[in-house]
């Protein structure tokens, strides 16, 4: 969310329970507002927050040119004092899906990380036990990184591709119709695209390029893992990815304001293919 309204976001994205006190609410505004100028961004947002069972994580990031690749992120435990967060790392992201414990809260934590491999030999199968270490920063890195990868969206319009690859922020973006927003595909993913071109191409009749250049939601593996649905008298949407309980995605239709926020533990729900089974 950005921090021009990050207040008024706050109480929108409190009617599904992510919410922070009015103390740390106004603390937080204080602090991204001085972040921004010592960095020089362009714009800053916040994030969201991560549960630790003694401290908390809270995340923002900004950028001064790039709005999509030069995204830089910074964590803080207090709503004072900010951390540069480090980029992920390649053995974190393999480490990070298979620790279940919950965040402590202290970035400089060791974590210990028992693996199983398994491995035939002379016809029996031998599990052979590794433990890998893993930083708890690192980790808190990769979590971000795969929340940002599978859950964080952004409506149709809202960034704009320039023809020398920049992405900014689209000025004339007025919001999507209530008609639009119904639709999930009109929701695109907020990271570099996957897909080819011209694979998105192919899913719309009014395609273009400066616009589409990012993955439709509505491609995601199984169909229906994003809880859509209107409020407030079908003046707001709202999308709750099923895969990361606690991320938010808010629109206020015909507006250009719009957001994300996450409130949860960092950890991923597994079971979603079953619990769509029913549906299906």
């Amino acid at each position: 969310m950005n921090l021009e309204i990050i207040l008024n976001t706050l109480e929108s994205s409190g009617q599904s329970g992510r919410a922070i006190t009015t103390e740390e609410s106004i603390v937080l505004y204080n602090s991204l507002l001085i972040l921004q100028n010592e960095n020089h961004f362009r714009k800053i947002y916040f994030w969201g927050k991560i549960f630790g069972s003694d401290k908390d994580y809270f995340v923002a990031y900004g950028y001064v040119n790039d709005a999509l690749l030069g995204r830089i992120y910074y964590y803080s435990r207090d709503c004072i004092n900010w951390g540069l967060l480090p980029l992920p790392k390649d053995e974190a992201k393999l480490l990070t899906p298979l620790c279940t414990t919950m965040f402590q809260g202290d970035p400089a934590l060791v974590i210990d990380i028992l693996i199983e491999k398994g491995e035939i030999a002379l016809g029996k199968v031998v599990k052979e036990h590794k433990v890998r270490k893993l930083k708890e920063e690192d980790r808190l890195s990769a979590t971000i990184y795969y929340l940002n990868q599978e859950a964080v969206l952004v409506p149709r319009g809202a960034l704009f591709k320039r023809p020398d690859g920049v992405t900014i922020e689209n000025r004339t973006f007025e919001g999507l119709s209530e008609l639009e927003s119904r639709e999930i595909k009109t929701f695109l993913h907020y990271r570099n695209p996957t897909q080819k071109w011209n694979t998105n191409l192919l899913t719309r009749d009014d395609y273009n390029y400066a616009l589409d250049f990012l993955d439709p939601a509505d491609m995601d593996i199984p169909e229906g893992c994003f809880m859509h649905h209107l409020v407030a008298g079908n003046t707001i949407v709202l999308i709750k990815p099923m895969y990361w309980p606690g991320m938010i995605f808010f629109h206020y239709i015909q507006t250009n304001r719009y957001g994300f926020v996450y409130f949860g533990n960092g950890k991923k729900c597994l079971d979603v293919p079953f619990l769509l089974l029913p549906n299906l």
